[in-house]
């Protein structure tokens, strides 16, 4: 019974390192201080935008991302657009925004924090 308690032990205490590992490595990618802006490309049926907008949604959930998260509009058909209409509604701070409008949309955001 002993041995297989130490093996238990063992691998708890792996775990426990691995965790602290990637906390304070996530704390060390993490930006320091102001929010970020992460524009996402969308163009076509927009087959990948669910995914990329997935992942930068579970980096902000765990702390290593900050800041909006907006789909660029770069030639995306009707279902394109579908898609990335119900991400915004679905994942609470991703914005949709026409190419030829990004310019105009970055400037607001600035003066909005300045």
């Amino acid at each position: 019974m002993r041995p297989i308690l130490e093996v238990i032990l063992s691998l708890l205490s792996v775990v426990g390192l691995l965790s602290l590992g990637w906390l304070l490595f996530g704390h060390i990618l993490t930006p320091a201080g102001g929010e970020s802006l992460s524009l996402v490309p969308g163009a076509g049926d927009g087959q990948s935008l669910e995914q990329s907008v997935r992942s930068l949604v579970w980096l902000r959930g765990g702390g290593l991302l900050t800041g909006s998260i907006v789909i660029v509009d770069c030639g995306l058909t009707p279902t394109g657009r579908a898609i990335a209409a119900a991400l915004c509604l679905r994942e609470p701070g991703v914005e949709l925004c026409p190419e030829e409008r990004l310019t105009e949309y970055v400037k607001e955001r600035t003066r909005g924090r300045a």
